[in-house]
């Protein structure tokens, strides 16, 4: 296999197979209701529960210490010695066997002459699938995606589809979930089809007079030399046909079939314009119509420029982005659209405008919402390859399973336009081994076969032997966690021109909790396992954001960064994580485990949003016994300069400086001493006019809850959620930043109450039970719809404050 070119142009799309129309061949169905469950072994006294899917059994608690206790060296960190690792993997009960069963009722048309299929998008983990008491596929790795051919196990009538899955102890570093925690499709076909993930788009040209299109396809189920006729139109984002096709094609085993398309003065992809196309593919059998399939996909170039940086349609820019697990916080691991969507627009709005899957596959859902909202992606296969990290990790099954997890993945996502590379694993044991990258080279191999448009990175740690042993050198794109101090002799020993942070900051912090006086300070403890929220604390192996602005900043061939993290995630508390129950949810996030911004990310937001400005202040104002006591004041905004002020009186003009990287992007008031009051802060353009200004009080006694809606109409498909941020004020409206109150919930109408969480990464309350504890004063409650239109209304109480509610729609 050839070595991929430093300058890559290509466009992507993503293949889905959609519901057909009356008159189609095809037919898809999503296996989400009449599903039953049970923990452990089946048994004749098995007592099963009804469940949907996605579901997450795990997610259900009860927390416990004892829940996947670890004793383990975590060598990443740099430890030398074994410890007690609390909370790792969120201390709920994921280990263990659980076993799905239903019905699939099926015609004699649908069996005659006919392929039947089930797509698993995920399932945690090592499934096996059973249809009427035969085994027809089985999948260890729970995070990658895959398909049996059920068409010989079928009858018409009643079948009976088992799900076995069984998760080992010490099997993850984080909370991985458990069960069929993605959607589960049954697809019914004829013979002659396009199989799962069966299409491939590419574009020879891009140029803004036109695009050249691409489109190859898989035929299964034809005799080789069959002639078929393939009818393709490919239409814009509006639904006008732009480009037609109709051919005849002999299709061969070994051969795809093949279209060329011209469309004129196409819309590039890109996150500020996300434009997608689509192929509608008929597939004719003589006159027969034997199938039909829809290709998404969007037009884009991608050109990564030794020395020089990477470039999106031609234009240079630094990568904005975050890492992801893809656990929902308070909803688990099971997938939900309407979550993904809100964190993703979080995001967005502060500016962030690439996600790297962090340790493995991501959801289709993810990826095609990254296509429509504007944000690019590196998805990620593993953890770990031979060498564990954990005793159950996917060590077990490398050898025999990598390349088939790998390539699945690229099939099932080398069509996503908002994919700009691929990463083959994460601080994998063998970037130490001098034959460490001969394993690299076979993965990067894998996916230049499969995809030959895009480069292959590997997030990497251990830049003393990297650098050294050809680890570093063997990947298109050298991809470093933590290490910015090392970023130029990098540059000057590597080949590749280019580098990026695969994980920068990893800045740990819980909202709203403060510490005085704030320190630049590596592995800070502090009563409560919480970390503060001025920024400056991390963990030993990693540094402040600040940091990592500056090298974005100052190197050009430092193509960006993906922070850790996006949001907190369940497991993976440092630097609470060494016996140190209850904490059992990270610090890292940008946003915590409630979906509510921490302070660092208007730090992000005052540099990464370029749309609309920034102007922000920490801490709160509310110290009841400080008293005249040093308590600094930070301020995180777009605009060059601010002024302070407390009480109305001037406590200075601070602006942005070279001094250090803190002064470079965070404007400070450290000898500010407290009072009770206003706190005010003025911020000035570039001409020194006043452009903005940011006021917060000190607040009174708690006085009543406010409840704000991420939105007020959603969906009464029974799916849908909207998350209502609970907070409490004082009679003028501040709110209360150290209250600690018991909220109960109700819901009445058209919802039903799902989950709530509080962002305290100590918090072991169940997140089903409908009351929770304000942390720092809010948390947040999540209602999803029914399946009728009506009114929900969300009722919030808490002692000596009475209620409050508020009003959504689903309609």
């Amino acid at each position: 296999m050839r070595r991929i070119d430093l300058f890559l142009i290509s466009i992507f799309l993503m293949s889905l197979s959609f519901p057909a129309k009356a008159y189609s061949e095809r037919r898809e169905l999503l296996l989400q209701n009449d599903w039953q469950f049970i923990r452990g072994e089946e048994t004749p006294g098995s007592k099963w529960k009804k469940v949907s899917v996605p579901h997450d059994w795990a997610i259900y608690g009860p927390f416990d210490r004892g829940n996947d206790l670890q004793k383990v060296i975590v060598t990443q960190n740099m430890e030398k010695k074994s410890t007690l690792k609390t909370g790792r993997t969120g201390g709920l009960p994921y280990v263990g066997t659980g076993i799905y069963k239903r019905n699939i009722e099926l015609s004699e048309n649908d069996i005659k002459d006919r392929t039947v299929t089930l797509l698993f998008d995920g399932a945690m983990g090592n499934a096996e699938v059973y249809v009427n008491g035969e085994k027809v596929g089985a999948r260890p790795y729970g995070y990658s995606a895959f398909y049996c051919d059920i068409t010989d196990a079928v009858n018409p009538g009643a079948n009976t589809l088992k799900v076995h899955l069984h998760n080992k102890p010490e099997s993850s570093r984080w909370y991985s979930g458990a069960g069929l925690y993605r959607n589960v499709h049954l697809i019914i076909t004829d013979k002659i089809h396009i199989p799962v993930w069966g299409t491939y788009v590419t574009t020879p040209y891009v140029g803004g007079d036109y695009a050249s299109v691409k489109l190859q396809m898989k035929v299964a189920g034809a005799a080789n030399g069959t002639l078929l006729r393939i009818h393709t139109e490919i239409k814009d984002k509006n639904g006008d046909v732009v480009a037609v096709k109709e051919n005849k094609e002999r299709i061969y085993d070994s051969l795809p079939a093949r279209q060329n398309f011209i469309i004129p003065e196409p819309s590039l992809w890109s996150p500020e314009t996300p434009s997608l196309y689509t192929a509608e593919s008929r597939i004719y059998c003589g006159d027969r119509l034997a199938d039909e399939y829809s290709t998404k996909f969007g037009i884009r170039t991608i050109e990564f420029r030794p020395d020089k940086g990477f470039l999106l349609n031609g234009k240079i820019r630094k990568i904005h982005g975050v890492c992801l697990h893809h656990d929902l916080g308070p909803l688990g691991a099971a997938l939900n659209v309407s979550a993904l969507k809100y964190r993703l627009e979080l995001l967005k709005n502060m500016g962030c405008d690439a996600i790297r899957t962090a340790h493995n596959m991501p959801s289709t859902e993810l990826v095609s919402l990254c296509d429509k909202m504007g944000l690019m992606v590196v998805p990620e296969t593993f953890d770990s390859w031979n060498s564990p990290k954990c005793r159950n990790g996917y060590n077990l099954y490398f050898d025999a399973w990598a390349e088939t997890d790998t390539r699945d993945m690229i099939r099932h996502f080398r069509n996503h336009p908002s994919v700009i590379m691929w990463s083959i694993g994460n601080e994998v044991g063998e970037q130490r081994s001098p034959y460490g990258y001969l394993v690299a080279r076979r993965l990067i191999s894998i996916c230049h076969n499969e995809d030959p448009g895009r480069p292959v990175t590997c997030g990497m740690d251990q830049i003393g032997s990297v650098l050294k042993n050809g680890f570093a050198a063997s990947l298109d794109i050298p991809a470093f966690n933590y290490k910015v101090p090392y970023y130029e002799k990098a540059y000057s020993i590597l080949p590749q021109g280019l580098l990026f942070a695969s994980e920068s900051a990893s800045t740990v912090s819980s909202r709203g909790v403060y510490f005085f006086p704030p320190e630049k300070k590596a592995n800070a403890l502090h009563p409560g396992n919480q970390s503060s929220s001025y920024d400056t604390e991390y963990c030993t192996w990693s540094n402040i954001p600040d940091d990592d602005l500056a090298a974005d900043d100052d190197y050009p061939w430092v193509i960006g960064q993906f922070v850790w993290s996006g949001f907190d995630y369940l497991g993976e508390p440092s630097p609470y994580d060494t016996d140190a129950w209850p904490s059992h949810s990270s610090l890292f996030g940008i946003i915590d485990l409630a979906y509510i911004p921490k302070d660092r990310y208007y730090l992000y937001r005052s540099v990464w949003n370029k749309k609309s400005p920034t102007l922000h202040i920490l801490p709160h104002w509310t110290w009841p016994g400080r008293e005249g006591k040093k308590t600094p004041v930070f301020v995180y905004t777009s605009y060059p300069r601010a002024e302070l002020f407390v009480n109305g009186r001037s406590c200075g003009v601070r602006c942005k400086n070279m001094k250090d990287n803190m002064s470079r992007f965070r404007l400070m008031w450290n000898d500010v001493e407290y009072e009770p009051g206003e706190l005010k802060v003025i911020a000035y353009d570039s001409a020194g006019r006043a452009a903005d200004e940011k006021i917060i009080r000190t607040a009174g006694k708690p006085d009543h809850l406010v409840l704000t809606p991420n939105r007020k109409i959603i969906s009464e498909n029974g799916r849908d959620l909207v998350f209502i941020n609970v907070k409490v004020v004082d009679k003028k409206g501040n709110i209360c930043p150290s209250a600690s109150l018991l909220v109960n919930f109700s819901v009445s109408g058209s919802g039903t109450f799902i989950a709530s969480a509080n962002g305290d990464p100590t918090c072991l309350e169940s997140f089903q039970e409908p009351h929770m504890h304000l942390f720092s004063g809010q948390l947040t409650a999540i209602i999803s719809s029914s399946e009728k239109k009506g009114e929900i209304i969300f009722a919030a109480r808490a002692e000596g404050l009475g209620k409050s509610s508020v009003k959504i729609m689903a309609k």
